[in-house]
């Protein structure tokens, strides 16, 4: 999240001529960054909550699986808040080029970080893992 945040900021910066005009963009952007900060923080609080690890690095130390609270709603709540955060970033930056990282960022999460996590869940979880990301999406 914070190279895709910097690489946004690089990129309105190095474009200026591709910004544009969106009324009121710091309180939209306070908004989006605000809100993917509690939807991350409620993903955390569930882990928390739940006394398992909160580390992306380590899915397969997962003492349980966790699918209450804001993980009914989405299996990735701190990711999907960190692209809220970034989303926030582009509306304050008013640049073309900042919204060009958004996809990018979900596609990277996708491939490195939320594949291989789901991998080590459904094979610590098995049947529960699987029957849990059938009915709650990966993003929302």
């Amino acid at each position: 999240m914070l190279v895709a945040a910097a690489m946004m900021w690089l990129a309105a910066w190095a474009a200026p001529g591709l910004g544009f005009s969106v009324p009121h963009r710091t309180s939209i952007g306070v908004g989006f960054v605000l809100a993917g900060l509690a939807v991350s923080l409620l993903g955390v609080a569930a882990f928390k909550r739940a006394k398992t690890t909160v580390n992306p690095m380590s899915p397969s130390s997962s003492s349980s699986l966790v699918i209450a609270g804001i993980y009914r709603w989405t299996r990735n709540p701190m990711y999907f808040g960190f692209g809220l955060v970034l989303l926030g970033k582009a509306a304050f930056l008013s640049n073309v080029l900042a919204y060009v990282f958004l996809p990018g960022f979900v596609l990277y999460m996708n491939q490195f970080q939320i594949k291989p996590e789901e991998r080590a869940l459904e094979s610590r979880f098995g049947r529960e893992f699987v029957d849990y990301s059938r009915r709650v999406r990966r993003w929302i």
